[in-house]
């Protein structure tokens, strides 16, 4: 897939276009799950971040569906899913010694979750 013309980037912005897309599969999550983030280490793209990756959260929120970065990047269709918002917290994240009352929430593709045993 080429890189999107540089006259193109100021108007894609301005209009908000958008990666939203239909999908028929129901949502495998829904607000108060507990997921954790797959500890993947992909050799190609990928947007969940590292430190994430085997971390305990909570999907606060279904964005609905939208086309499967990972997928695009390597010509591989649209692939739609369901992104989520997950909150994890910052102990979770960075251990005991962050603050408990911090939180860090993240939007996540359905593919980078799996539900907590």
């Amino acid at each position: 897939m080429p890189a999107l013309p540089l006259e193109m980037v100021a108007p894609l912005l301005a209009t908000g276009a958008s990666t939203r897309m239909p999908n028929t599969e129901p949502a495998r999550f829904k607000p108060g799950d507990v997921v954790i983030a797959r500890n993947i280490h992909p050799i190609n793209h990928t947007r969940l971040p590292r430190y994430v990756r085997g971390k305990r959260g909570t999907v606060r929120a279904d964005n609905g569906t939208f086309s499967f970065n990972d997928t695009v990047a390597h010509g591989l269709g649209h692939q739609p899913q369901h992104v989520y918002s997950v909150r994890f917290s910052a102990q979770e994240l960075w251990g005991p010694d962050a603050s408990p009352l911090d939180s860090v929430y993240i939007d996540l593709f359905d593919r980078y979750l799996d539900p907590a045993p």
